[in-house]
């Protein structure tokens, strides 16, 4: 059966059968959790798990300080050291103040890849699709549950598919690009899905381009939006990672809920 991307890596981390509207056991590759919803997350692992380990698999958990960095308060200082206190004792990492925003770590560490599914407590995490990764925000219990467990449990959404047609030069950059497709969009116009975008201008972005065009899936109400990986994000990520990493694609048959088509030629 042919299948959108999300509906590849899902079913790549899950037993269950994947369909659009289904809830699936979703076996997650990275757990994090940022300095603000950390502790509590720490707090919820403590008091809901006082025997035994409270991490599934410390090679795979994180902390990542990129809120108040450094802290600039008495309490965020000591949100952070309840963090570093925890890592110690279960040989979790800590990225801390001095290493950079979260996902962009994740990323540039070659901790995520494409294809990788990964949560963590940040509204905007799914920017992991900048890469062609499933990342998801949840909040502070779901993230205790996923350090605990190592998986969530999520309902597959239906994916939209975003054709984007045009080229465009200098002055216009993918902010500009992102602007179109949220003002075609609106706030709305991406709620409770998935999407992929296409077209010449999409494969022509950079990382960071790509970077700039998923952070903006939460604002149009979207679960994650996937960039697929051109060779270079792939030799980009491949260098990060340190092996040969390959990305995860749609079959050219999938099934989209809808297609929407944005014109970005000539964009000023």
């Amino acid at each position: 059966m042919a299948q959108t991307i999300i509906e590849k890596i899902f079913q790549e981390h899950s037993e269950d059968q994947v369909a659009p509207g289904r809830v699936i056991w979703l076996d997650l590759d990275v757990r994090t959790a940022r300095d603000f919803g950390g502790p509590n997350v720490v707090k919820h692992l403590r008091r809901q798990y006082p025997q035994g380990e409270q991490v599934a698999d410390p090679q795979r958990t994180y902390f990542t300080f990129d809120l108040s960095v450094p802290a600039k308060t008495i309490k965020y200082a000591v949100s952070q050291q309840v963090c570093r206190t925890f890592a110690r004792e279960t040989g979790t990492a800590v990225f801390d103040v001095d290493e950079g925003i979260g996902t962009h770590v994740l990323m540039e560490k070659g901790i995520v890849t494409p294809g990788s599914t990964a949560v963590g407590t940040d509204s905007h995490y799914n920017i992991l699709g900048a890469i062609g990764a499933f990342g998801q925000g949840m909040g502070d219990q779901d993230i205790a549950f996923a350090f605990k467990t190592g998986r969530t449990w999520f309902e597959v959404p239906a994916t939209m598919r975003i054709d984007v047609e045009g080229t465009y030069t200098w002055p216009a950059t993918a902010r500009d690009l992102t602007f179109a497709v949220m003002g075609q969009l609106g706030s709305s116009g991406m709620l409770g899905k998935a999407a992929e975008y296409y077209g010449p201008a999409v494969d022509a972005l950079n990382v960071d381009g790509r970077v700039t065009l998923a952070s903006q899936t939460t604002e149009m109400g979207g679960i994650i939006a996937f960039i697929p990986p051109n060779d270079e994000v792939l030799n980009w990520v491949s260098s990060r990672a340190g092996r040969e990493v390959r990305g995860v694609y749609a079959d050219p048959d999938a099934t989209y809920e809808s297609t929407v088509t944005v014109d970005v030629q000539d964009l000023e």
